[in-house]
Order: C-alpha cells, then sequence, then structure tokens
C-alpha cells in the first residue's frame, strides 16, 4: 500500500489522464458506482365519485392536518432492480487513475472520502484544468455505506444523528427496518437550482390525488451521507450559499412550506470548483470547506500531447479505456476501504498536536477549524498510507490545505498564502 504513495513528479506520466499540473506533491497511483435508487411513490388517481382508488379498495377523500411525510412503496426487490438500472444507464465517467498530476486536488478528494468529518473541499484554478472532471470521475471509488431501504435520506440505520424522522418512529415502535448496502451518492447541485427544489418542497401530486400535505425531498437529503458537488461555486446565487452555510453548519435542513415543518439530516460532504478570475467566495462560505487546493496548468509540451491522446482514446471508446484501467481503480478502491476501517486506530502525538496548534495561532488564523481539520487530515493521510500513527511528513503534506484559505487576506502580498504556511511550519516543527 505504501507503494501507492511514493513521490513523483508532475512530468511522469505513468498512466495517461486529461489534465497535469506542475505542483510536487505525493502522487497517489490510484468497481463502477452504483447510485443509489430513488424510492418510488405510489400513484392513484380520483375515480368519478370523487374517491381514491388504491389496489381493489377505495377510500373518500380526505385532507388531514399537515403531515410532514413521503409515503414509500419501497420492496427489498424493488431496490435492487432500481440500483440495476440506474447501472445500466449511467454515462461513462474518466477514471480517477488515469488523470496525470493534479495531485494535491487528488490526494484532497480522497482524505475525505476517508474522513467525511474533515468537511470538504474547495478547488480553484485555471480554465480547462479538469477540476470537474477529476471530482466527477471519484464516484468509481466511493465506498458502500448501509442505508434503510426505501428512505429518501439514505439514513444510517445504526446512528440515530444521520436517521430521518420516520425511520426513527419505525425504530420506537419496534418496527424491523430492511437494510441494504450502497454506493455512497453525488449529488450536483446547479447553478440555476431553485431553494425548493434543493430544500424540499410540497409534492404537488400527492396534494391533488390524495388531498394531503406531503414532503417532497430536495438535493440536500439526497446528498445526505454523500457528496455535495458545486462546479463554479463562486457563481452560486446568495440565497443558496444562505441554504449550503445553513445546512453544512447544523447538519440538518428544515423546511417550513404551507404548514408543513420537516426536518431531515443532510450530512455531507461539500465541494466546489471554480476559477479565481470569475470572483472570490464569501469568506463565510469559504470557511466551511475543510481543505482548499490549487490547481494549474501543465506547461511540459510532451505531457500535454500525452494528455490530448489519452482523451481522445477515453472519447472514442470510454468503455474499453476504463477496462485499462479497471485494476488500478479496484486497487485504490481497496486502500480507500481499509483506510477508512483503520481510521479510527491512528494516533498522533500530543507534542505534534501543540505544534499544529502553534502553526494556526502564528499564522492568526480565525477559529479552531484550522487545529482540527489539520489534525484529521493528517489521521486519515496516514491511514491510507497503511500506518496508525501520524507522522512530520503527514502534517506537512496537508497543513497548507487545510490553512491556505483560513489566512486573512493582504492585498499588498505577492506571497501564495500556502508557502506561507509552509514557512511557519518549518519555523515551529524545525
Amino acid at each position: 500500500m505504501a507503494g501507492l504513495l511514493a513521490p513523483s513528479s508532475s512530468s511522469a506520466a505513468g498512466a495517461g489522464g486529461l489534465y497535469g499540473s506542475t505542483r510536487r506533491t505525493p502522487s497517489l497511483s490510484v468497481a463502477p458506482l452504483f447510485p443509489t435508487s430513488l424510492p418510488v411513490y405510489h400513484r392513484r388517481g380520483l375515480d368519478g365519485g370523487g374517491r381514491v382508488g388504491f389496489k381493489n379498495r377505495t377510500r373518500r377523500l380526505v385532507t388531514p392536518k399537515a403531515v410532514a411525510a413521503t409515503e414509500l412503496a419501497s420492496t427489498d426487490e424493488g431496490f435492487w432492480q432500481g440500483k440495476t438500472l440506474a447501472s445500466e444507464s449511467q454515462r461513462p465517467v474518466y477514471p480517477f487513475s488515469a488523470i496525470v498530476g493534479q495531485d494535491e486536488m487528488k490526494l484532497s478528494l480522497l482524505l475525505n472520502v476517508i474522513d467525511p468529518k474533515i468537511g470538504g473541499v474547495m478547488i480553484m484554478g485555471d480554465r480547462g484544468t479538469g477540476k470537474s472532471t477529476t471530482v466527477r470521475s471519484l464516484v468509481d471509488l466511493l465506498p458502500e455505506i448501509q442505508v434503510v431501504v426505501g428512505d429518501p435520506f439514505n439514513s444510517d440505520p445504526e446512528d440515530p444523528e444521520s436517521m430521518g424522522m420516520d425511520v426513527r418512529e419505525r425504530l420506537v415502535r419496534g418496527e424491523r427496518l430492511s437494510v441494504a448496502s450502497t454506493k455512497i451518492t453525488m449529488v450536483d447541485l446547479p447553478l440555476g437550482a431553485t431553494e425548493d427544489r434543493v430544500c424540499g418542497t410540497i409534492d404537488i401530486e400527492k396534494a391533488l390525488t390524495e388531498g394531503v400535505k406531503a414532503f417532497e425531498p430536495g438535493l440536500l437529503a439526497k446528498a445526505n451521507r454523500g457528496i455535495l458537488y458545486v462546479d463554479e461555486v463562486n457563481l452560486l446565487d446568495d440565497h443558496l450559499v444562505d441554504v449550503l452555510l445553513d445546512s453544512a453548519a447544523s447538519g440538518w435542513n428544515t423546511v417550513e412550506r404551507e404548514g408543513i415543518s420537516i426536518s431531515h439530516p443532510a450530512r455531507f460532504i461539500l465541494i466546489g470548483s471554480g476559477n479565481p478570475e470569475e470572483g472570490e467566495l464569501r469568506p463565510q462560505l469559504l470557511d466551511r470547506f475543510g481543505m482548499h487546493a490549487q490547481v494549474g496548468t501543465v506547461r511540459d509540451a510532451e505531457l500535454r500531447v500525452k494528455i490530448v491522446e489519452e482523451r481522445a482514446r477515453f472519447d472514442s471508446d470510454p468503455k474499453g479505456f476504463r477496462e485499462t484501467y479497471q485494476a488500478e481503480q479496484e486497487k485504490l478502491q481497496q486502500q480507500i476501504a481499509s483506510a477508512r476501517s483503520s481510521l479510527p486506530s491512528v494516533q498522533i502525538d500530543r507534542d505534534l498536536r501543540v505544534k499544529i496548534s502553534k502553526v494556526c495561532a502564528e499564522l492568526n488564523v480565525d477559529g479552531l477549524r484550522g487545529d482540527i481539520v489539520t489534525n484529521r487530515a493528517a489521521k486519515a493521510l496516514a491511514a491510507l498510507k497503511g500506518r496508525d500513527k501520524v507522522s512530520v511528513e503527514d502534517i506537512a503534506t496537508v497543513i497548507p490545505n487545510s490553512l491556505r484559505h483560513r489566512l486573512r487576506k493582504d492585498p499588498l502580498e505577492s506571497i501564495d498564502s500556502g508557502v506561507l504556511v509552509i514557512e511557519k511550519f518549518y519555523e515551529v516543527f524545525g
């Protein structure tokens, strides 16, 4: 496993990819994703007598008090059938292990998959440097999680903090929950999405056909225990930024619509990408990203040609191209699964913790998120390398990405903030 993390230069194009970078950070030599099936809703029509048909029985149309519930009609058989159909129609994505360079970005993404509590990644860089391609290629490597079958919130059957209210009530009543394994979901948040689509809204169809007020889950519900990806996040409307800030801070999404009040878990890995030329992020949102990765355009002509050729191979035969990287993909997938299972046993010496906090204090980092993220990221990197103890090298690798975006900006400063973090790191750690 340690061999997968051997340092390499960006000019080494062992596995041709879409983009490259000139940064020298630990290189990762990096299972297709089967998206979580959506719940199946019964559709019931009104008969001529103003009644609702349901199987062989009918009942009169009534309008009870506001009920915030989503009626699910999923069974184990329907759940797995939905997964199969979804997987067959999935568009092929570029293999993660086929991407050349961009080691800083790839490492940040992998660490967040290993420990979602790191808090996500903000990726900033030039146009056409593979930001969105790399993020979307991550779906093949995402591990499986246990979910309650048919639950729209991907509820964890063992963790009450990640359960929807309906699942909690079923547990209180002593009902047996149907549990299945499924891949972690990646949800794209479009820039033009409405607040109702993101947070959830009234199920109009059920209101018209059954006369009841029911909740229709939004993107935040689908992203619970998964990944929420926002491309060009610095162009996101302010009202959606406010929604993300609220959910990221509390881990819950609360919806107040037409007499309905409902809360559901919304714990997700927030990943954003953007071009700094198109504007800066609001400081409140930037601080919510656990890590910050910078990507640049590769300048080596030979490497650029290889990248173009590999992309052409993928476009001409996506399935065949993916098969050539299948072994590498599976190897990295197993490494991630092993790192997730061993993460709780990874230790970091108190002396190293003190020095991390000293770096944060001397850099005038506001709050304690920088300290927490650096500790978590260093432990995740040690787990990825197959070790049970954090080293100084682990901290040196992750601390620029954990603190770079938390420094107070000086308009007259021409030095990259990541360089300032590294300089302070070597000053404190000797």
